[in-house]
């Protein structure tokens, strides 16, 4: 496999003529996630052919509403599809307890003006990608669940998709057990099925997105731009921090800090150059106390070729004012 972020940067050259990357995002809005489609949907060199709806932080019906209610909100025009209502082989266990019941905290946005897709996730993806005329990428900030019913039900898609950069799984500690990272957790059939596919895979977990964060004292930037939007975010942004504060098992590890899990996906994507990781062999536990583990072999202890891109630092300082002009391109479009 190439070189960190080496074969992304050959991809934007072959498709330079487009002026865009095409992109498929699969999500489960989710606070994070809305920070994540802020910061798709700010930039000119995603070209988001569909967004599709996943079951994780909030059940399928709340995830695919966020999604149109807040693409609506942000002036985004893009198909937004319905996806799998569960995890391939478990029940759906959800995280309305560091969301919020909606999904985004404490705050209302509009009702949506961007209707459900009548195609369904899988049907809307094959599509999707056979229409293009280069290979996609999928950004995947949820349970891997859309991915691998795409992947296990349409085979002949694989070549039509460039890369998958996942936000989910962690080499070292969890947030969901001692071990495992929540999306990870939710489906892990899912992350099995797409880890063994021979895609190329970038896996953004924990020991990355635990670095990309934003402090209180930067929030107030945000605040300051003094836009509904921009208010809307910080409101989000603090509900997430407070709901982390409370939380025993994260209580020790958030102080005054807001992890952009989800953003670590699509930045990846738009700046490889901000992040640093390392090419290994990973496999997933399917069950037992270590369900949900991605098992990440650094040390190429196995002898197995690498299939994921296990990215493991970021450039903070960089990662947080992409973000912040992020929020003022958006600020500035939907005023």
């Amino acid at each position: 496999m190439q070189q960190d972020g080496e074969w992304f940067i050959e991809y934007k050259k072959v498709v330079g003529n487009m002026r865009k990357i095409p992109v498929i995002i699969d999500t489960d809005p989710g606070i994070d996630d809305a920070m994540m489609l802020t910061y798709a949907c700010a930039s000119e060199e995603l070209d988001i052919l569909l967004v599709t709806t996943a079951a994780g932080n909030i059940s399928q019906d709340k995830t695919n509403y966020n999604a149109r209610a807040f693409l609506s909100y942000i002036g985004a025009n893009v198909e937004v599809a319905q996806g799998l209502d569960k995890p391939i082989l478990r029940e759906l266990e959800v995280a309305e307890d560091i969301h919020g019941e909606s999904g985004l905290g404490n705050v209302d946005l509009p009702a949506p003006t961007l209707p459900c897709s009548e195609r369904p996730a899988i049907q809307a993806m094959v599509e999707t990608l056979l229409a293009s005329p280069v290979p996609v990428t999928i950004v995947a900030t949820g349970p891997l669940t859309n991915i691998a019913a795409l992947l296990l039900a349409h085979p002949e898609v694989k070549s039509k998709i460039k890369v998958i950069s996942w936000m989910g799984g962690s080499a070292v500690g969890g947030n969901m057990s001692p071990t495992a990272e929540f999306n990870a957790y939710v489906d892990p059939h899912a992350v099995e099925i797409v880890f063994r596919s021979g895609l190329p895979i970038v896996m953004s977990g924990l020991d990355v997105t635990h670095k990309a964060y934003v402090t209180v004292e930067e929030t107030q930037r945000i605040a300051a731009i003094g836009t509904d939007f921009s208010d809307k975010v910080v409101k989000m942004l603090t509900f997430y921090l407070g709901v982390m504060k409370r939380t025993p098992f994260h209580a020790e590890n958030y102080d005054s800090t807001i992890r952009f899990h989800d953003l670590c996906a699509v930045a990846y994507v738009l700046s490889p150059e901000l992040f640093e990781g390392q090419d290994c062999y990973v496999e997933v536990s399917l069950d037992g106390v270590t369900a949900g583990t991605t098992v990440v072999d650094y040390m190429g202890a196995s002898g197995k070729t690498p299939n994921v891109k296990v990215l493991h630092s970021v450039k903070r300082e960089a990662f947080v004012e992409q973000f912040m002009q992020a929020v003022e391109v958006i600020s500035t479009r939907i005023k």
